[in-house]
């Protein structure tokens, strides 16, 4: 698979919770060590995505926040 996206971890789907819409996906990668993706539940059916799987986390700047407390 080829990209423009410079931020990719490579990793295995830890958990994935399904809602009506949306599912969350976390995805344990070497540092930092997990990375959680809310995505459709569309997408997830379509990957076929469950616990153990490898994947790539393809992080887009544009969607990347920073806090400080």
């Amino acid at each position: 698979m080829q990209i423009s996206a410079r931020n990719v971890f490579e990793g295995k789907i830890e958990n994935v919770k399904v809602g009506a819409v949306m599912a969350n996906v976390k995805i344990k990668i070497e540092s930092p060590q997990l990375v959680t993706a809310i995505i459709t539940k569309e997408s997830v059916e379509k990957l076929g995505l469950k616990k153990g799987d490898a994947v790539s986390a393809i992080i887009k700047s544009t969607e990347i926040m920073v806090g400080k407390e």
